[in-house]
């Protein structure tokens, strides 16, 4: 009796508040949760023991947990493909969720998070995340990178079983603990904890927000901005902006700053042509900075301030009035529109251009040219973009060479003068017709379009010069004003032939650069203020009826 006494007397294996609290928690539960352990006898011995310390443990504490456990040798080893020791199972009859290791440490908030989201049989996730999961269509096998010294990869680690519990017939999850598989995280350069794969690709670095996990779990790579979503059929703005730039959310932030209500509307990636930019050198206050980066900061920076409504594509605008806007999910009624739609550099199409892009191929030596010093290079082109980019790029001692497909250049006449006065050489009647190289262009073959001879050229570079197609669709739709150029027709205010529809960015022609851009979407959206305060179109009006 005195050994009882004695035995009662110590203090339990988590210590008795945590394990009154985790009582408390788990007999609550609706449903049992079983956990299967497999070990090997010889293999990973102080792991087993641990793995097998702590589950009983928990099987003490409540009833509602049901621990058994199995050798690696077993038949149900096998059946449940269990190859490495120590690994539990959770309730596998339901869900394919696994522990390779042991959950002791920080890893301990991981092994109640998943008892309670098991018990409860819910996923208990945002209504966001629920709607991205929804469109899950096929299967998604994640490994969860962990160690039990990490602070921030339970949450990670949670992430995961919630979408797994949430949808059991597409996603299943392997939390793997580093220290007890070394092998395996070296195998995936998983030094570094947490890290995320999906279908063994790498979908996230770090610990993420439930949204940001789901969302990767259903693009398939690492996302850093989450866009909440809104089912409204019909939503009232004073302006909306089309185009998810950086003309077009710099405008966003300046225009709600200004007091107005403001919407963006960007049918694909936000950022533009930035986005697909590999470095960017140029953009004040970052000496070199990746384009996607310096996206993910202008959105996050845009997203205190304006709603932003990715994936949708703005098809019809109807300016009578109170402005209509129809996208392919809704409507909106706005006072004003701003189209910042931008442009799109010209390629030319042919091998190996786009697999070279940001790694020899360039359309922007105001934007790269500096990395080509001393290097040398080809322009393609002919017109007055192609001599600019030349002449600059021999003005910062690159030594470059225009290939131009005929015979005499479309340049204008001082442009023409001022490429001859610089010693630019020239090859007339001549096409890239593929660019090569290894990890960076190296070569292009060149043909004559008259004699068919071909050569090739040993090159660092090449800068596409052969002009830009603004996105002016939508524009020409609901009437707008071009210029001889195509791009939209705007005066110093941003303001277009239809009162109340605006333009800024790249769509407006002139210098294509991301400061440039952004300037001018600022200059727009305070012209928007301006003008709602003081309608320019109804005092013309008047003044006109004055006259008359």
């Amino acid at each position: 009796m005195a050994e009882t006494k004695k035995d009662e007397q110590q203090e339990p294996f988590l210590g008795r508040d945590i394990e009154a609290n985790l009582r408390a928690a788990f007999d609550s539960l609706p449903n049992k949760v079983p956990i299967l352990l497999f070990t090997k006898d010889g293999e990973n011995d102080v792991l087993n023991q641990a793995a097998r310390d702590l589950l009983r443990a928990f099987n003490r504490i409540s009833g509602k947990i049901e621990v058994r456990e199995f050798s690696l040798d077993s038949s149900e080893a096998k059946t449940l493909d269990v190859t490495t020791s120590p690994t539990l199972l959770f309730d596998p009859e339901h869900y394919a969720i696994r522990y390779m290791g042991v959950p002791y440490g920080e890893e301990g908030r991981t092994l109640v998070g998943i008892i309670l989201l098991l018990g409860y049989r819910t996923g208990n996730l945002s209504p966001h995340s629920e709607k991205i999961l929804k469109r899950l269509d096929s299967k998604r096998e994640v490994k969860v990178f962990v160690s039990p010294t990490c602070p921030y990869c339970p949450d990670q680690a949670i992430n995961a079983v919630k979408a797994t519990v949430e949808r059991p017939d597409l996603v299943s999850v392997e939390l793997i603990d580093i220290q007890s598989n070394p092998e395996m995280a070296s195998r995936y350069s998983a030094f570094s904890v947490p890290q995320t794969f999906a279908n063994e690709v790498l979908i996230a670095y770090g610990a993420q927000s439930e949204e940001l996990f789901v969302l990767s779990l259903e693009k398939l790579e690492q996302q850093t901005i989450f866009i909440p979503e809104t089912d409204a059929e019909v939503i009232e703005n004073d302006v909306v902006i089309v185009g998810g730039g950086p003309a077009g959310l710099a405008a966003g932030i300046y225009a709600v700053r200004s007091g107005l209500k403001t919407a963006v509307i960007e049918r694909g990636p936000l950022g533009g042509q930035v986005a697909l930019t590999p470095i960017v050198e140029n953009y004040p206050g970052f000496t070199r900075v990746p384009g996607k980066t310096l996206v993910d900061i202008l959105v996050s920076h845009a997203l205190e301030y304006v709603q932003i409504f990715q994936g949708e594509e703005v098809v019809d605008i109807r300016p009578d009035g109170m402005i209509e806007v129809f996208t392919s999910r809704r409507k909106f009624l706005t006072k004003a529109v701003i189209l910042a739609t931008g442009a799109k550099y010209k390629m030319l199409n042919v091998p190996g251009e786009a697999l070279f892009m940001g790694r020899g191929v360039s359309y922007c030596a105001t934007c790269d040219g500096m990395l080509f010093k001393g290097k040398k290079v080809v322009v393609v082109g002919g017109g007055n973009s192609a001599a600019t980019e030349a002449i600059y790029l021999s003005n910062i001692e690159v030594d470059a060479t225009l290939v131009h497909r005929r015979d005499t250049l479309r340049a204008q006449e001082h442009l023409v003068k001022n490429f001859e006065t610089n010693n630019i050489p020239l090859l007339y009647n001549t096409e890239v017709v593929e660019i090569k190289g290894k990890e960076r262009v190296t070569e292009v073959v060149l043909k004559n379009n008259k004699t068919g001879a071909v050569s090739s050229m040993a090159v660092d570079g090449v800068f596409v010069a052969i002009g830009y197609e603004p996105s002016v669709d939508l524009a020409k739709k609901i009437g707008l004003e071009l210029t001889p150029d195509g791009f939209l027709k705007h005066d110093a205010h941003h303001h277009t032939n239809i009162p109340g529809i605006y333009s800024a960015g790249d769509v407006e022609g002139g210098f294509k650069q991301i400061v440039t851009a952004m300037g001018q979407g600022t200059e727009c959206a305070l012209s928007v203020f301006e003008d709602l305060v003081h309608p320019y179109w109804i005092e013309k009006a008047e003044k006109e009826a004055a006259v008359q």
